[in-house]
């Protein structure tokens, strides 16, 4: 075999599971071996079961020999963020006051991809109560970057991108509501998508229901190396739930929208932004989103840069709810019981928002039809938009809460990432290269249940990229 099996593609695993090239056990044990090579320096992973799945994948073993019909994901293992459920497994979600927290039902995403065949091998780590751009937490500690481990892995999906980028599984379920699937996926180097509002069945058995902003612009996705990798992930956890009343059965297929008829979806130009708002961008990324967009010339396309002129307003009803929801919701609910990090995180949040109230926050929600309107409008003329992440590279961790300034300046930082959850857009991050010993990513953004379009613009730019993941923990 010319490279161990923990180094192959979902895909690919997929296929010679089926074909019995080799066994779904020897890809778990792969696996499994990686992880305890490699967590020890990034902590990605907070809980491992061994014997369950290895248990697991004999069962999917066995399926194949009786020739079975087999779902997408057979056999292939994969790890769960700990902020969704998953039953008989603790749903922690970085808190000290949930470390009992057993789950009796598993979530919708999670079960769809249990139903294509995955083989669960761990729990990935998130901030508490997942409310960060960083993954730390006094239950299990930082997860530390894999190219720097003075460095920041991203939030809250931090913990399933270190995990893939260093090797662990092919496959990671996150989560986002404020960037969560992709400024993790700039930090480490990997692949992902933020799928559309409804798209995905959301529902977390465990949790209160969520409030209404929450439930508009949170969202469950994949992440994974590469782009093929998430489009499976995203097609086996976007089957129907009736748990998760949001979900639409929208084809993957959408007609297209524009006003003027082409030939083909290479006709219709890509709008590029390097510098959202004009509000600056660090030379590493900036120069990312430049090679990406040299690259889709490269494959055909054309690039235009444009920005939509309700950017700022987009920002700014991502701040009114989410914001506000975290102010009148969980900081109440866990004043004098979370921890010290988490306080000041919101200490610092009041200062970097000073001008929330209740009637900005009722407004917000008009406000977004608005804008989303204005969005739908700018498609017109637009495949997609190609952007940063986060306009600066993966800082010092626990740097977002160390000083008021540095809070205001990661949410300024994230303005083309929460622009795109206010609205309920898709959103595919994809690797460049590399930059000052760091990853360079971009997004694909899209209109509503344009995933696919999404994933082909961002296939076409991997294509041209050499491969840099799985990495050795420095």
């Amino acid at each position: 075999m010319s490279k161990p099996l923990w180094r192959m593609s979902a895909c690919d695993l997929a296929e010679g599971i089926q074909t019995r090239a080799f066994s779904s056990r020897e890809v778990v044990a792969s696996c499994l071996q990686r992880a305890d090579e490699t967590n020890g320096k990034v902590n990605a992973l907070t809980e491992i079961r061994a014997e369950a799945a290895l248990a697991a994948a004999d069962a999917a073993d066995q399926a194949v020999a009786r020739g079975e019909t087999l779902g997408c994901l057979h056999g292939i293992p994969v790890t769960i963020k700990g902020n969704v459920d998953l039953a008989g497994w603790a749903t922690v979600n970085g808190s000290a006051l949930l470390k009992e927290n057993v789950a009796r039902e598993t979530s919708p995403c999670v079960q769809n991809w249990l139903n294509a065949g995955a083989v669960i091998i761990g729990r990935t780590n998130t901030p508490e109560f997942s409310c960060r751009w960083e993954t730390n937490n006094e239950v299990y500690g930082p997860t530390r970057n894999p190219f720097n481990p003075q460095l920041t892995a991203g939030g809250s999906s931090g913990g399933a991108a270190a995990s893939l980028a260093v090797g662990m599984t092919p496959l990671a379920h996150g989560t986002d509501l404020g960037g969560s699937l992709r400024q993790p996926a700039q930090a480490c180097g990997v692949a992902s998508i933020r799928p559309s509002l409804g798209r995905v069945p959301d529902y977390v058995p465990t949790e209160h229901e969520p409030s209404i902003g929450i439930q508009l612009m949170n969202t469950d996705g994949p992440m994974a190396r590469r782009v093929a990798d998430v489009r499976l992930g995203l097609k086996a956890m976007a089957v129907g739930d009736w748990r998760g009343p949001w979900w639409v059965p929208a084809p993957w297929d959408q007609p297209t929208r524009r006003a003027t008829q082409r030939a083909t979806q290479r006709d219709v130009p890509i709008a590029l932004i390097v510098d959202p708002l004009g509000q600056g961008v660090d030379q590493q990324v900036a120069s990312g989103v430049e090679l990406a967009a040299g690259l889709l010339v490269d494959a055909g396309y054309g690039v235009e840069q444009a920005e939509p002129a309700t950017l700022a307003d987009a920002v700014r009803v991502w701040k009114m709810i989410v914001m506000g929801e975290l102010f009148t919701g969980l900081e109440p609910a866990v004043t004098g019981s979370c921890s010290p990090s988490l306080a000041r995180m919101f200490a610092h949040y009041h200062l970097a928002v000073p001008d929330w109230t209740p009637e900005q926050y009722s407004r917000a929600f008009g406000e977004r039809r608005r804008v989303l309107r204005d969005w739908l409008k700018f498609f017109q003329g637009y495949s997609v938009i190609v952007a940063p992440v986060s306009t600066r590279p993966p800082q010092v961790i626990d740097y977002d809460i160390a000083t008021p300034e540095n809070t205001a300046s990661t949410i300024a930082d994230m303005r083309m990432v929460v622009a795109i959850n206010a609205l309920g857009l898709p959103s595919a991050v994809v690797p460049v290269g590399m930059r000052d010993g760091l990853p360079q990513v971009v997004q694909v953004i899209g209109a509503p249940f344009e995933e696919m379009r999404c994933l082909a613009v961002a296939e076409a730019i991997e294509q041209r990229v050499q491969a840099f993941t799985p990495t050795h923990p420095a």
